[in-house]
């Protein structure tokens, strides 16, 4: 019984095309992938391998493809508080980060997607958390017998 079901998932891939792991399937052909940092200009034929091409600027592709174009680059949009903290590659796409005095308020993975400029205390508060990477600063109003005539002021001072 065990050779009839080995012979039948032969019959299978042959009737699918069963490509290997470095290859992908086109008009009945199993072509070698192209690697990261190229994209397919020419698929394969019976007489010829698969034409690769590298990435253009902008533009990247990780892992082994058979794609014809590469992916588009992650712009990382000052406008919506962000910076590149790692530049796109040919290989790999661009992450994004908050600007300086800026937090993530969405994210996605390691990657942020928008963020806000960090609110800036206001006289008669004083900071309670500064803001950070994920998170907003945290004003709080001064307590009874204490004031802070200044924005931003790390404490409250003392009425005298």
């Amino acid at each position: 019984m065990f050779p009839n079901q080995v012979y039948l998932l032969l019959l299978f891939c042959d009737l699918s095309y069963c490509c290997g792991s470095a290859e992908y399937l086109i008009n009945g052909e199993c072509c070698p992938m192209c690697p990261p940092g190229e994209h397919v200009y020419k698929h394969c034929t019976d007489y010829t391998s698969t034409s690769c091409k590298p990435c253009t600027a902008g533009s990247f592709m990780a892992l082994p493809n058979g794609l014809l174009h590469c992916i588009t680059c992650t712009v990382c949009d000052p406008g919506r508080g962000l910076k590149a903290e790692r530049e796109c590659s040919p290989t790999s796409d661009a992450v994004c980060g908050p600007l300086d005095q800026h937090y993530c308020t969405e994210a996605d993975k390691k990657d942020c997607r928008l963020a806000q400029r960090h609110s800036i205390c206001r006289a008669g508060t004083f900071i309670k958390h500064n803001g950070a990477l994920l998170t907003n600063t945290e004003c709080e109003e001064c307590r009874d017998k204490t004031f802070s005539n200044k924005s931003s002021s790390p404490f409250c001072t003392p009425h005298t």
